[in-house]
């Protein structure tokens, strides 16, 4: 099915926790210029959205309130919410399935990893969430972790060397309510040669 149904709430509010990183956020920037903010605010806004209703998402409304809070204008705040892939103008599942289409990861198996969160995930295809709402896929472009690819991101988390297998076992998990370390499929430690770093085994032995 789609994305859930398009419900604005009527009002939005930051709770005290989102106040918190406000606070520290609105530090970083010099007086006159806490318009720079806009874009840590709208994270932390679909950050709210997400721990309260299970859908990471920005509603107009929020967007409005941090308008207000910094002082300039709502359409400002629109324009960039628009602009940024990152930030959903429409609620999504309780779990986003970001898969990076691009070269790298799409010559290392991406399509099977898309496959994958179809199969397992029972999502019909990019942009549609599934029957249970727990999942919406997005193909994004690039995740910036090309050595590892493919790549998953599951709302923050990296899920690198992936293939068809370990991302239905990684789905699987995700609805059992687990949720798996981050990070390499096949054990690759940061970004070294699979199978272990290799350059510089003379060099330790000297």
């Amino acid at each position: 099915m789609s994305a859930p149904a398009h419900e604005e709430p009527a009002s939005f509010a930051f709770d005290a926790e989102s106040e918190a990183k406000i606070a520290t956020i609105i530090r970083r920037y010099p007086e006159g210029k806490q318009a720079s903010a806009v874009i840590p605010l709208l994270y932390v806004a679909q950050k709210q959205m997400g721990r309260l209703t299970g859908s990471a998402w920005v509603p107009r409304v929020a967007m409005d309130v941090i308008a207000e809070r910094l002082s300039m204008p709502p359409i400002r705040v629109y324009e960039v919410a628009t602009f940024y892939f990152m930030f959903n103008m429409k609620p999504i599942g309780r779990f986003h399935l970001q898969v990076c289409g691009t070269t790298p990861c799409m010559l290392r198996g991406s399509d099977e990893v898309m496959r994958a969160c179809k199969d397992a995930g029972g999502v019909a295809g990019p942009g549609e969430t599934s029957e249970d709402g727990l999942f919406t896929m997005t193909e994004v472009e690039c995740l910036g972790a090309c050595v590892n690819a493919p790549i998953l991101q599951v709302d923050d988390d990296y899920y690198e060397d992936l293939d068809y297998e370990s991302t239905v076992k990684l789905i699987e998990a995700l609805k059992r309510g687990e949720r798996p370390a981050p990070g390499s499929a096949i054990g690759r430690r940061s970004s070294e040669a699979a199978g272990g770093a290799t350059a510089l085994k003379g060099a330790e032995q000297d």
